[in-house]
């Protein structure tokens, strides 16, 4: 890499990388580093009275304060932080002091991964710490993290910017407190829900993620094309046909976290990569899943929070079974004041017209149905409540209900004025299914990109039989936010989808020769922020003159310095240029 391209900080980190390879230590080993202890376990088990405790720790310098002929460094791990106390005579026991006087002090910086050996005691001022009797550098860093301040309660230099953080995550979780816990409990809900299925009999499983029909959910997919078999392939938009088909095979409850794709937008609540949950159980109705969500969720938010109660900005959420459940007809009145029941498409519009909400040609029944209740009603639910019994224009794979069949036996969960969780009572008859998919299909003529496709061979697999079947999905990037008090699903991601990151044009050095600087020059050029030709054409020949002889001084190019005349020239050239 050209040092003209790199930052003061890290010209001075390759040189110690350089001055520790010389004093014959490799800042990257190979070997195991065995650790025998972390800051958590330390701190917690310490005992002044016990007997001297030796660990060895790893981990990274995040501060030192250097006292002469000893210091003192804070240690980052995976746990936390810890003290380490370093004297110069203790790891250098010998006449050779170099470990301590060149190598700790100018050659290493924070940043830096180390490994100590010692023992546990506490300082002075009461601080639990480790006394190091050896030192091992385990990783140079040739970048220098955002050093963030905390005085008096108040923080300095934080690095908060949201599109850095989700960039460059590797920092967010070195330099934030706070960040990794939340994946931590992510793990955690995970961990949670897998025992609370394992326990009552259901079987992981995967199904596949490329597939020929994207089936299970309306939504627009991901298209891509496999060159072997020389067809078009979908990232998939659900699970749930695939699982269905192992109810049919005899399983009698399956679940899986599956990656879904969706080609949709960006926002604090969608990604077009997510995480969902999707488990069936035969002989089941939504009733009795209705149930087991809430007691599922009630035993997750224990087992993260120790408590059914979680705050969300300025909401206080009780995970607390029961939960509320209203009838969808029912929250459109009581939000909207209008009774939809047995309205048509054309009823439906007007409604949303008298409501003000946009719809398109392409809309249904069911999306119209959809965008009132999204509009007017969605958002009002912030304590856990279940919308059952939706249309059955909404509902393409669910069963109709058993008293009323224009509706369908379905439930939503929401939570915090978002969908969390969608539920059915499986439709298992193949006939009424095939109709199903045939209108979703003449959706899709009428514009909708949302309407699912026939897939035959679900179809299939229905008519050999499948039993009354209750399936549940729900997002796990949502129940995250809700179980650790996010309110932006990039907060619990650890690399969420980004526009690419904008690189600043460059021209090359063919192109500045056009204008007769030397290819020797180019690199001092863009080092003083002169980046193209055409920003070239804009500078001042006097100051760009004085910035290319500091440059060439200070970085010790040996280059012989233009005169102001050259600069000019080279500033007129391109002023000149055609393109100009």
């Amino acid at each position: 890499m050209n040092p003209l391209e790199l930052s003061e900080q890290e010209i001075i980190r390759r040189a110690s990388l350089d001055a520790l390879r010389q004093a014959g230590i490799n800042p990257y080993p190979a070997a195991e580093y065995k650790v025998t202890g972390h800051s958590d376990e330390i701190k917690a088990n310490f005992d002044d009275e016990a007997p001297r405790r030796e660990v060895a720790v790893a981990g990274r310098i995040m501060s030192r304060r250097i006292m002469g002929k000893a210091s003192f460094v804070e240690l980052q791990d995976s746990k936390g932080r810890i003290q380490i106390y370093i004297s110069r005579d203790d790891i250098c026991p010998g006449d050779d002091k170099d470990l301590y006087n060149v190598v700790f002090k100018k050659l290493l910086d924070i940043g830096d991964f180390i490994g100590v050996t010692g023992y546990v005691f506490r300082t002075q001022t009461g601080e639990i710490s480790v006394h190091a009797e050896s030192l091992t550098v385990l990783s140079k860093s040739l970048r220098p993290l955002p050093i963030v301040k905390v005085k008096d309660g108040v923080t300095y230099d934080a690095f908060d910017d949201p599109e850095l953080r989700y960039r460059r995550r590797y920092v967010d979780l070195v330099v934030n407190d706070g960040i990794k816990d939340i994946f931590l409990k992510r793990t955690k809900v995970y961990t949670s829900m897998r025992s609370f299925f394992n326990e009552a009999g259901y079987i992981e499983v995967e199904t596949p993620i490329l597939q020929s029909i994207p089936g299970g959910a309306s939504a627009r997919p991901f298209i891509t094309h496999h060159n072997a078999l020389d067809i078009p392939l979908y990232l998939r938009i659900a699970d749930e046909l695939y699982l269905k088909r192992l109810i049919v095979g005899g399983f009698e409850g399956v679940y899986e976290f599956s990656k879904n794709f969706r080609n949709e937008g960006m926002d604090r609540t969608h990604n077009p990569e997510f995480t969902c949950m999707e488990i069936y159980v035969a002989y089941k109705d939504y009733n009795w899943m209705m149930d087991f969500t809430e007691r599922m969720l009630e035993k997750i938010c224990l087992d993260v929070n120790g408590t059914t109660d979680v705050r969300v900005g300025d909401n206080v959420i009780s995970f607390k079974a029961p939960f509320r459940r209203v009838t969808m007809i029912d929250s459109i009145k009581e939000h909207t004041g209008i009774d939809i029941s047995g309205m048509g498409e054309d009823e439906l519009r007007d409604v949303c017209r008298r409501l003000d909400i946009e719809v398109d040609p392409g809309m249904g029944k069911g999306k119209l149905i959809d965008e009132i209740f999204g509009e007017k009603c969605e958002g009002k639910y912030i304590q856990p409540t279940f919308i059952t019994d939706y249309p059955i224009e909404m509902s393409p794979l669910t069963k109709r209900h058993r008293d009323n069949p224009e509706l369908t036996e379905r439930f939503e969960l929401m939570v915090n004025g978002k969908e969390l969780c969608n539920a059915y009572s499986e439709l298992n008859d193949p006939i009424d299914q095939y109709e199903r998919f045939v209108e979703q299909m003449r959706l899709g003529e009428k514009g909708d990109d949302e309407a699912m496709i026939i897939d035959h061979d679900f179809i299939r697999a229905l008519e050999y039989g499948m039993p009354p079947t209750s399936g549940m999905g729900i997002g796990m990037d949502r129940l995250v936010m809700l179980m650790t008090g996010q309110t932006a699903i990039q907060e619990v991601l650890l690399f969420p989808q980004m526009r690419p990151e904008k690189v600043e044009r460059r021209d090359s050095a063919e192109a500045f020769a056009a204008v007769g600087v030397e290819a020797d020059w180019v690199a001092p050029l863009q080092k003083a922020g002169v980046l193209t030709v055409e920003a070239l054409a804009g500078a001042q020949a006097g100051r760009l003159h004085q910035d290319l002889c500091g440059i060439n001084k200070k970085f010790k190019l040996g280059l012989k310095n233009p005169t102001v005349d050259e600069v000019a020239a080279w500033i007129e050239a391109a002023a000149k240029r055609p393109e100009a």
